[in-house]
């Protein structure tokens, strides 16, 4: 092994294991932080220090003095709600990282919303509500109206948020928001009353470095309508009208400058109204989830990963296009709750389809799409054309048999 060990806070998930992976490939040690019953980490670690992500006080002493016995010389996480934790742990090490004062912006939405606000960042106008009270003056305010949403202030992945219509729906989506707690204790005070923003859905992955900031891509969103909205898909690169894609990118910079974010990942999720009017709805210090990544590396030639293990050792970054393809990847969700009883039609790996993903058991129990974690199972379509790579991505969905019995099965059924 050659140069600087690194340490991933969190070494679990796809992103994760890619991280490792670019790390071991260079000749890196690669140590985790890891909570005691987590899941299993990435297999290429040469150690871990376990700590309680819920204490972080005591967190950061514990992998600060790990880091320190390992001569760890980069720390990086994907998991968001660590991003806080990691930006803490470079600052006590005097390693690259994102400002440990304004990082719990990206990660607590109440506090978000406001440093954007004050920052001059278009956002949707937001209350924040503790009890039934605010949330009734909430509701009545004419800066929120109908459509609303309805979100924890901690969260992620969609979890806890509704789209509500009327004051009917609102107690539901309230306690909905309550009981969508984050990782780790976290235990954030009240929810948020938002306004609702119209317009087509996309977010921008971009990387920072040294405070100036390279903007890889827009991602097109695709996203279930009704009350719980989740992804069902994210295609990119997206190429906007020159003055649209210009105001998207002052309002993402501005916002990345906000929360902080000087060394490493964003992705920054936004609304573009039909006048073309930009809206930033959160942004998040990670890249993007749901297989994002590898749509950068294949449609752009772009390893991310590799890109981000050099912003957090301090080297300088390869953040330029080499391809210049179009990637899409697309979701696969039950279309009820039950137990899953067979797959077919599934897409296997092959030219134009680099990858596929499948994480539910057949026999296993699955619950209807309310939010991302929900999803079944993902495969990533590439090509040279953004029209034929869309064609036939929709083509291989159109495939695709979810059977899924609505009560379990009896014990002893085959």
């Amino acid at each position: 092994m050659t140069g600087a060990a690194v340490l991933l806070l969190d070494a679990a998930g796809p992103e994760a294991a890619a991280l490792a992976r670019a790390a071991a490939d260079r000749g890196h040690q690669v140590h985790a932080a890891t909570v005691a019953d987590g899941p299993a980490p990435a297999p290429e670690l040469a150690g871990r220090v376990v700590t309680d992500f819920a204490r972080p006080d005591r967190a950061v002493e514990e992998i600060t003095a790990y880091a320190r016995r390992r001569g760890v010389g980069a720390v990086l996480t994907a998991n968001e709600y660590l991003t806080g934790l990691a930006a803490r742990v470079c600052a006590e090490l005097g390693l690259p990282g994102n400002d440990p004062h304004l990082a719990h912006a990206a990660r607590d939405k109440a506090a978000m919303a406001s440093v954007l606000t004050a920052a001059g960042v278009h956002v949707p106008y937001t209350r924040l509500v503790h009890d039934d009270t605010e949330l009734h003056d909430a509701l009545a305010d004419p800066g929120v109206g109908f459509p609303c949403v309805i979100k924890p202030v901690s969260g992620a992945g969609s979890a806890g948020v509704t789209v509500v219509t009327s004051p009917a729906e609102a107690a539901a989506a309230a306690d909905t928001a309550r009981t969508a707690r984050g990782r780790y204790g976290d235990a954030a005070a009240g929810i948020l009353v938002q306004a609702y923003a119209a317009g087509d859905e996309y977010s921008v992955e971009s990387v920072t470095q040294d405070a100036v900031t390279t903007h890889l891509a827009v991602t097109r969103k695709a996203v279930t309508g009704g009350a719980r909205r989740v992804e069902t898909g994210h295609s990119l690169p997206v190429r906007l009208p020159r003055a649209t894609e210009t105001a998207v990118h002052r309002e993402v910079d501005a916002a990345i400058r906000a929360v902080g974010i000087r060394h490493g990942a964003s992705h920054t999720e936004v609304v573009i109204a039909p006048d073309g009017r930009c809206t930033v709805i959160e942004i998040a210090a990670r890249l993007g989830a749901g297989h994002i990544g590898v749509l950068l590396q294949h449609a752009l030639g772009i390893d991310v990963f590799a890109a981000l293990l050099d912003v957090a050792l301090g080297r300088p970054a390869a953040l330029v296009p080499t391809v210049h393809g179009h990637a899409t990847v697309r979701f696969v969700t039950a279309p009820c709750a039950g137990r899953l009883t067979s797959l077919a039609g599934f897409p296997k790996p092959g030219p134009g389809v680099p990858f596929v993903r499948w994480r539910a058991a057949i026999g296993g129990l699955v619950t209807a799409a309310g939010v991302n974690a929900d999803r079944l199972g993902a495969f990533v379509v590439t090509g040279p054309d953004a029209a034929e790579v869309e064609r036939r991505a929709d083509l291989l969905a159109r495939q695709i048999r979810v059977r899924v019995v609505s009560a379990p099965l009896r014990t002893g059924r085959t």
